[in-house]
């Protein structure tokens, strides 16, 4: 019997590695066959790049946002019952002004004037348009035109990488979820929204098969070429960008069925899903893509957005770049319309922090990660839990703390930010009734090192089973502690079983001077202080110790 079972055993096994052979070859296959296409059309595309690029310089039309000075008190609003009552639930006006349409009569008259509106944003009570410089300088003599200001070349995606399948499984323990699966918790009942770059292949993925099966998906929209049918961004891409979205989705929702690996956490979540950026072109004229598709989700009751995506600077013209000074929450008008989702349409909006860790001409978040009432999401390493390097710091010139928390990744914050997506989907099944704002703090507080967060890794990992009890009621007590020294050397006394502890020295409460690692010894670590060092923060992981040098 011993012999047959190990028989059978190895037979297993050996199905096992040949079920996860065959995925990767279909995987690696599906990149081939996109490698192929592009390699097929590369001459072309270089041509039509050429001929874009000449064309541009001599007679594009910029993109500008024309705000306009009031609305039709009068008018309906632009939503649906759905997200009246999603409203009403949470506390919020059933309606207010940021619902209500433009203006007719003003669309109206721009026509009049030759402008031919993009989009028209009732959140920002604005339309999109290209403009020749004699149209913009007429627009700014109408009597209803409040502002005439330009979307700027030079707008790139905050760099996303991840040409192989997420490895996201790891993650799964980092944030305790067996909380919700013990709970039965899958996020039942709950729609999300994605906003990202393209979901090739995302009909026929392994770990996305339960979504598409029982018919999740919703709704879907491309607003980068409109006119093609939804179905097409599943089976068309044009560079690896377009399986970005997929992937995201996956880090959500995923469930690879052969081998029930879990990659998400919100299995039974329904979904809206938009594409709002071109890979082949990246600038800032996208933005009323990604302000569109926001209010869209919006008018159809969707509570919970993701989008990984982040906005910063630009490779052509350096003039047109963001600096790094205006990630400050109120100059893009991206960022501009999350605070607006987040303060009168009740959503929860998670966003990727950015992957600029490393680059030394930027490092912080990009936007609009860098929107005070979004939670933005970093990326942590898997055995450490300290930033890591590529993961995009918060501004020290902000008020408030960015990122939120963070969480494990290899590849980057574009699948960090998902996961807590999925996180925040399970904790909307277990309590409907929290607000965005309820959901975001509870969230926060979950995290391992709360209350003493910092800009590299927020309030730190969140915990599943933390974050359910806090669901149930609204107070824990805290197991974090604060120790305060004066001098330049202390040895604290430390319950852990681990070997080795990350250490955040601060400059003040929240702007980190350096991350480093100390040695616990006969349980106690020894730390020194730096140079402008005012606290430090020891992480075990569970909890975390503040020291205050006095």
């Amino acid at each position: 019997m011993t012999l047959l079972a190990n028989r059978e055993d190895g037979l297993a096994a050996e199905r096992g590695q040949v079920r996860t052979t065959f995925r990767k070859i279909t995987l690696y296959l599906a990149k081939v066959k996109i490698l192929l296409k592009i390699l097929d059309t590369m001459r072309i595309a270089k041509l039509l790049l050429l001929l874009l690029i000449f064309s541009a310089s001599l007679s594009a039309q910029p993109k500008y946002w024309v705000y306009l000075k009031d609305k039709d008190a009068t008018a309906r609003p632009a939503i649906s019952e759905t997200t009246k009552e999603n409203r009403r639930l949470v506390g919020l006006p059933l309606w207010e002004e940021t619902d209500l349409p433009v203006r007719k009569s003003y669309l109206a008259q721009l026509q009049k004037n030759n402008v031919e509106p993009v989009y028209a944003s009732r959140w920002l009570n604005a339309v999109s348009a290209k403009l020749t410089y004699e149209q913009v300088q007429e627009l700014k003599k109408l009597e209803f035109v409040k502002e005439v200001v330009p979307m700027d070349a030079g707008f790139i995606v905050a760099r996303t990488q991840s040409d192989a399948k997420p490895e996201l499984a790891p993650v799964m323990e980092q944030v305790r979820s067996q909380a919700f699966t013990k709970a039965n918790i899958t996020a039942k009942g709950v729609t999300v929204g994605i906003i990202d770059a393209g979901f090739y292949g995302a009909d026929s993925s392994h770990s996305l098969r339960q979504v598409f099966g029982n018919k999740r998906i919703l709704g879907i929209r491309d607003y980068v070429k409109p006119n093609q049918p939804g179905e097409w961004l599943f089976t068309t891409a044009e560079s690896y960008s377009d399986m970005h979205g997929t992937e995201v989705m996956a880090a959500i929702a995923g469930l690879d069925t052969d081998d029930q690996t879990q990659y998400g956490m919100a299995l039974n979540a329904k979904f809206y899903l938009a594409r709002t950026d071109y890979s082949l072109r990246e600038w800032r004229g996208e933005e009323d893509n990604w302000i569109a598709a926001m209010e869209w989700m919006d008018s159809l009751g969707v509570r919970l957005i993701n989008t990984s995506l982040g906005y910063a600077r630009g490779f052509t013209d350096p003039n047109e770049n963001y600096l790094p000074e205006q990630m400050d929450g109120k100059t893009s008008a991206i960022s501009k319309a999350a605070q607006i989702a987040v303060d009168k349409k009740g959503i929860l909006l998670v966003v990727s922090a950015g992957n600029e860790g490393e680059d030394k001409k930027w490092r912080i978040i990009s936007t609009p990660a860098d929107a005070q009432g979004v939670l933005a999401v970093g990326a942590t390493n898997r055995k450490l839990w300290n930033r890591i390097g590529y993961s995009s710091i918060g501004p020290e010139f902000l008020p408030y703390l960015k990122p939120n928390v963070s969480c494990f990744s290899l590849y980057g914050t574009s699948l960090s930010a998902p996961v807590i997506t999925g996180f925040a989907a399970c904790l909307m099944e277990a309590n409907p009734a929290l607000s965005n704002k309820e959901l975001m703090s509870l969230i926060e507080k979950s995290a391992h090192l709360y209350p003493y967060g910092n800009n590299y890794v927020g309030y730190g990992v969140p915990s599943a089973e933390r974050a359910m009890t806090l669901a149930k009621a609204p107070y824990l007590p805290a197991k974090s502690t604060v120790i305060k020294t004066k001098g330049k050397k202390l040895t604290v006394l430390v319950s852990t079983e681990e070997s080795l502890l990350v250490v955040y020295h601060k400059k003040n409460q929240k702007d980190v001077i350096s991350q480093g690692v100390v040695r616990v010894q006969d349980g106690e670590v020894a730390l020194k202080k730096e140079s402008g060092e005012s606290h430090t923060t020891i992480d075990l992981k569970d909890h975390a110790i503040e020291v205050v040098w006095e």
